[in-house]
C-alpha cells in the first residue's frame, strides 16, 4: 500500500458523504466485527448479532451527516459505544417482555441481568483500539519486507526480547528495534489518517 498523507480528510469526515462509497466499505470493515463480537459477548445468537450489527451501521449512516468535531461532546468511539449499549438494551428488553409473557419471572431477572452498564465501557474502549490496531497493520502490512515486519511482530506482539529475535532472523539487535520503532510509527501514522480527531455527534 502507498504512503497516505495525513493532511487527507479523516475517515468519519468522509462518512458525511453519502456517496462515499470508500469511506463507507472502510468504515463497515472497520467497525462491523467490532460490534458484532461485542454483542455476541453478551449472549447474542449469530443472527441476533448480525441483525443488531446492522442497526448499529444504520444508525451511524443516519446520523452521519451531523458528525461534527467538538471535543467538547465527547469522541465517536464513546457516542458508538452509546449506540450500541442502548441497542442491546432494546433488544433484552424486547426479550424480557416475551418471558414475562410466559409468567416465568425468574428469565424476566436474567434478561435484566444482562442489560449493558457503563462498567462495559473499559471493554469497549479496549477492544476499539484493538481492532482500529489490527486493521491499520492489515493496511501497513505491504509496506515492509517480511524480516522488517516479523522483527516488528515477534518483539511487539508476542513480547519476544530483541536478542533471541535478532539472533532469530539473522539480524543486530539494533535493527530489530529499529525494525520495531519503524513499523510502531507506521501503524500510529496510519491510526491518525483512518480516524484524525475523534468526532463529537450533534
Amino acid at each position: 500500500m502507498p504512503h497516505v498523507p495525513l493532511t487527507q480528510p479523516s475517515l468519519l469526515v468522509r462518512l458525511k458523504d453519502a456517496h462515499d462509497r470508500e469511506a463507507w466499505e472502510r468504515f463497515v470493515d472497520l467497525y462491523a466485527p467490532l460490534v458484532y463480537a461485542f454483542v455476541r459477548k453478551r449472549g447474542l445468537q449469530d443472527a441476533d448479532a448480525a441483525d443488531l450489527t446492522q442497526d448499529v451501521l444504520r444508525q451511524v449512516a443516519s446520523a452521519a451527516k451531523s458528525l461534527i468535531y467538538d471535543p467538547r461532546r465527547g469522541s465517536f468511539r464513546g457516542w458508538l459505544f452509546t449506540v450500541v449499549r442502548n441497542r442491546l438494551t432494546d433488544h433484552w428488553r424486547a426479550a424480557a417482555r416475551v418471558e414475562r409473557g410466559s409468567g416465568d419471572s425468574s428469565q424476566w431477572q436474567q434478561a435484566s441481568e444482562k442489560l449493558v452498564s457503563e462498567s462495559d465501557s473499559a471493554e469497549w474502549d479496549a477492544a476499539y483500539e484493538r481492532q482500529l490496531l489490527e486493521f491499520a497493520a492489515q493496511q501497513v502490512r505491504g509496506d515492509f519486507s517480511e524480516a522488517t515486519w516479523s522483527a516488528f511482530w515477534q518483539t511487539a506482539v508476542e513480547g519476544r526480547d530483541g536478542k533471541s529475535v535478532a539472533e532469530e532472523l539473522g539480524l543486530s539487535v539494533a535493527a530489530v528495534y529499529l525494525a520495531k520503532g519503524r513499523v510502531m510509527a507506521r501503524l500510529k501514522e496510519q491510526v491518525k489518517w483512518l480516524l484524525g480527531d475523534e468526532l463529537g455527534v450533534r
